[in-house]
Parts: C-alpha cells; sequence; structure tokens
C-alpha cells in the first residue's frame, strides 16, 4: 500500500508535508496484529480442556493485546515523528495525541527498544502454548492453528511491518526494528 501525499503540515517536527494514510491501509496495517490476537486466542480456546480455562485464557490474551497496543500507544508513539499526524501507518500517532503530549524524539531509539518487549509475549505465549497443546494431544485443528498463527504472526504482521508501516517513516535509520 502506497501512501496518499497530502498537503498535511507536520506541524509538530518539520513544517515538511507528510504522507497520509486512509482509513483502509491503516486497517491494512492493524490487520495482521488482529488477525494474531484472534488466532492466538482459538489456540487456548481450542488447546485448554475445561471450559473455563479456555475462555479465561483466551480473554485474558485479548486484554493483553489490547493492552499492548495501548502501551505502545502512551510510552513509544510520543517520541515519534509521526505523532499527531496522519502520517502513522497504523493510527496510533492521532491516539497518542489525546492522552499523551509530544516527547523528545530524540530518544525514539531508546523509547522503542524499552518498550517493544512488553508486546513481545504476545508472539511467544501462543506459539509454545501451541506446541504443549499438540504435544498434550494432537489434533489436525490445533496444528492448522498453530500453523496461521506462525503465519501470520512471524512472516506476515513483520513483513507488512516494514513494507508498508516504516518504508517511508523518517525514523526508520534509528528505529531497532529496521535496523536488524
Amino acid at each position: 500500500m502506497v501512501p496518499i501525499e497530502s498537503n498535511e503540515t507536520d506541524n509538530h517536527q518539520t513544517g515538511k508535508t507528510c504522507l497520509k494514510y486512509s482509513t483502509g491501509q491503516i486497517i491494512i496495517d492493524n490487520l495482521p496484529y488482529m488477525v494474531m490476537t484472534i488466532l492466538g486466542a482459538a489456540i487456548f480456546i481450542v488447546g485448554l480442556n475445561t471450559s473455563l480455562l479456555r475462555w479465561l485464557s483466551a480473554s485474558l490474551y485479548i486484554l493483553y493485546s489490547i493492552v499492548g497496543t495501548f502501551w505502545i500507544i502512551l510510552f513509544i508513539c510520543p517520541h515519534c515523528h509521526y505523532y499527531g499526524t496522519h502520517g502513522c501507518p497504523c493510527g496510533y500517532g492521532l491516539v497518542a495525541q489525546k492522552w499523551r503530549s509530544k516527547k523528545d524524539m530524540d530518544l525514539f531509539r531508546k523509547k522503542f527498544k524499552q518498550h517493544i518487549p512488553v508486546i513481545y509475549p504476545l508472539w511467544i505465549v501462543p506459539a509454545v502454548s501451541g506446541i504443549g497443546f499438540l504435544i498434550q494431544e494432537f489434533s489436525s485443528v490445533k496444528l492448522v492453528l498453530l500453523i496461521l498463527f506462525a503465519i501470520d504472526a512471524f512472516i506476515i504482521l513483520p513483513l507488512i511491518s516494514k513494507k508498508v508501516g516504516c518504508t517511508d517513516c523518517p525514523q526508520k535509520d534509528q528505529c531497532p526494528w529496521m535496523t536488524k
């Protein structure tokens, strides 16, 4: 997805014209994260034996995914060049503006490295749990969910992030995600 050139001015930082992402493009950028959350919850629903544990684990995973999103919005986005603009491909920059004031952009790399590990469990816990559920009792449904989760979480989501969200980012040179 290529962003639409906008006349919007990035008044917060450079005064230069920034790229503007449409609602559809923002949805596409967020879709792999939403799919990962749904598949991760499904792994718990299918993998656990008792109804209470299934729904409790799935609900907690979904809640953690939502909290993780807001953690990023609150603690990383205020340091981003796209804070408060429509140039943020995931839309978080505009959301962050409602709760936090703009912070020092020079601290973006440090804040990214400091806070991004908070959401690592969203990738690790369903993958490890899914493998455990498969070992405990094999089923093709569990296997398919785990494979779909892995494809989305470890291939599609990073690919969409790097190829759509990060491609035109003015901070990609200092971003730990892009400099790997």
